[in-house]
């Protein structure tokens, strides 16, 4: 017989107590403090590539770009999570009572990794998608040229959208910017 291990399950405010002195970042999922793992130098390097892009295309624009450090509140939830790349209409809204956790993104980019490829596309999308000012989804593939792109077009409907060739161009209609996918994946180096 295998012995099961009992999950704690803690309480938001816990978990923000605890976050605020953590050198490590967590995701709190359910009463569940998740820690966040080591990202690969391509995961890296693709977030920078998307972030760079929309920085630069947004500049002078009533958005803000956030990186993975920047926290997000999924209110219906309550959970709490670390996007890898959040686009976010001014002013920016924060959870009440926090001065560090952002509760209104318009864009949400993931890049996938293997641990969390199931996860992001499922129930981090379904978790997303309960925040209303949510309008853009992108899941962006480390390991071979695949974006897929979800964009909100009524409530509860999506349109899908899958780019895997380099000359393909993304067009970001929550902020109408367009990207083109060589230069998403700038620097990276598929194994065969």
């Amino acid at each position: 017989m295998i012995a099961q291990v009992e999950t704690k399950t803690y309480t938001a405010e816990e978990y923000l107590e605890a976050e605020v002195n953590s050198l490590d970042r967590h995701e709190f999922i359910n009463g569940e403090i998740i820690l966040m793992a080591g990202r690969t130098p391509d995961h890296n390097e693709i977030a920078l590539n998307l972030g760079g892009a929309l920085k630069l295309a947004l500049k002078g624009k009533p958005y803000r770009t956030f990186s993975s450090d920047q926290r997000l509140w999924v209110p219906q939830l309550n959970n709490y999570t670390y996007p890898d790349l959040m686009v976010v209409a001014k002013p920016i809204e924060l959870q009440s009572g926090r001065t560090d956790t952002i509760t209104n993104p318009l864009l949400i980019a993931e890049v996938l990794s293997k641990g969390t490829r199931a996860y992001d596309r499922d129930d981090k999308f379904a978790a997303y998608r309960s925040i209303p000012s949510f309008q853009e989804y992108l899941l962006i593939d480390q390991y071979r040229l695949r974006v897929e792109q979800y964009s909100k077009t009524d409530a509860n409907k999506w349109i899908f959208s899958e780019y895997s060739s380099t000359g393909d161009r993304l067009m970001l209609m929550s902020v109408q910017v367009e990207i083109a996918i060589a230069d998403l994946y700038e620097n990276i180096e598929f194994s065969e």
